[in-house]
């Protein structure tokens, strides 16, 4: 029986570290396949993780209740035949909803031996009230459906910050585990063992997920009775910010920052709209929006970091959740960089086929993110 775990969590969560902790500690001997579901143009992941020993099987699709459901089955069955795995990791892009995803697997799991193992979502603690504030139909929609709640970066917080986010998690979902602890002071095995603990709550929130499914695929048609065909990526609104670019989304490190809490808490970025009564089910490609480019130049690490700390200025390039890249440096070095806000992580790294840089966020200013980071 091939078990399929979810690995779901908001932009910067840290759900490819806590991927690779279990990796190492916890299913070292496994034969384990990730499948990745990208928000964005330009994958990155992919090279953070060619070390790991696995096996990547990319999909840049944006929305995976209409157009990935096809395309999610396919992949799922070449994975089985090509590899045979003993597990495969979901892990779905940061902007999506874990409902859909979970519909998706049940959707293309009908077959004999595979069935949904867990469904997890990893949270900033650090990030928890600002994400809910700013993007809880999203935000909420992870938390709400998972069967065990990780927190990351804990170990810098106050004990009061902490139960705070507990309380604020609680509020939607009253039955999950939440791990509190410091991932560094947990074997991957512990974290492996609670997952797979909430197993009769998986299959309540399966039952959710699938209701909550139908309900907004009601919501889908327009008032006309026209079908709105998410699938369909080229929107006639003339939005710029709505165009949907594929790009790849999640890399974290675990590391000991001081805590910062940024609260984008402006009435424009409040995206959790009620319309006429009953709430508006939006897509992620109408509120998140991604940019990214290839280079073959080289930066230092400074200039890696002068360019992250200009990524605050929210005027100038819109509101920044996601930064991540790999460029050369000269000599043969590489350099890699993280960014969420408040938190930039710049280190070392092997060489890629060539330099790229990601940024995803909300209302991006593309011309001003091109001229920060061309040279």
């Amino acid at each position: 029986m091939t078990k399929i775990d979810i690995v779901s969590g908001f932009l910067g969560a840290g759900k490819t570290t806590l991927i690779q902790k279990l990796l190492k500690e916890a299913l070292d001997g496994t034969k384990v396949v990730l499948i990745e579901n990208e928000f964005g143009e330009i994958g990155i992941d992919g090279g953070f993780l060619k070390d790991a020993g696995i096996e990547i099987k990319e999909m840049n699709s944006g929305c995976i209740c209409c157009s990935l459901v096809g395309d999610f089955g396919a992949s799922l069955k070449d994975v089985l035949s090509k590899y045979a795995p003993e597990r495969i990791i979901i892990e779905p892009s940061g902007v999506g909803k874990l409902s859909d995803v979970m519909k998706a697997v049940q959707n293309a799991t009908t077959d004999a031996g595979v069935q949904l193992n867990s469904a997890v979502a990893v949270v900033d603690a650090k990030k928890c009230k600002m994400y809910i504030k700013n993007f809880g139909e999203f935000f909420i929609n992870q938390i709400a459906h998972a069967g065990t709640i990780i927190l990351s970066r804990t170990d810098s917080m106050s004990e009061d910050k902490l139960k705070e986010c507990v309380n604020m998690i609680r509020e939607h979902n009253a039955k999950a585990t939440i791990i509190t602890t410091p991932w560094p002071e947990l074997d991957g095995t512990m974290i492996l063992e609670t997952i797979e603990g909430a197993k009769d709550l998986e299959k309540e929130l399966m039952e959710e997920a699938m209701k909550l499914k139908e309900e907004e695929h009601h919501h889908h048609h327009h008032a006309d009775g026209e079908e709105c065909h998410c699938h369909d990526h080229h929107h006639d609104d003339d939005h710029e910010e709505h165009e949907h670019h594929h790009d790849h989304e999640e890399h974290e490190h675990h590391h000991d920052h001081e805590e910062h809490e940024h609260h984008h808490d402006h009435e424009e970025h409040e995206h959790h709209h009620e319309h006429e009564g009953h709430e508006h089910h939006h897509h992620a490609d109408e509120i998140f929006t991604s940019w990214g480019m290839e280079t073959p130049a080289s930066y230092t690490k400074d200039e890696i970091t002068a360019i992250c700390t200009k990524l605050e200025n929210e005027a100038e390039y819109g509101l920044i959740l996601r930064a991540k890249g790999m460029v050369p440096s000269g000599n043969g070095s590489w350099v890699y960089f993280d960014y969420t806000p408040g938190e930039t992580d710049v280190r070392d790294g092997s060489a890629d086929i060539t330099g790229k840089f990601c940024v995803i966020g909300s209302k991006l200013q593309e011309d001003n993110l091109a001229k920060l980071f061309q040279k």
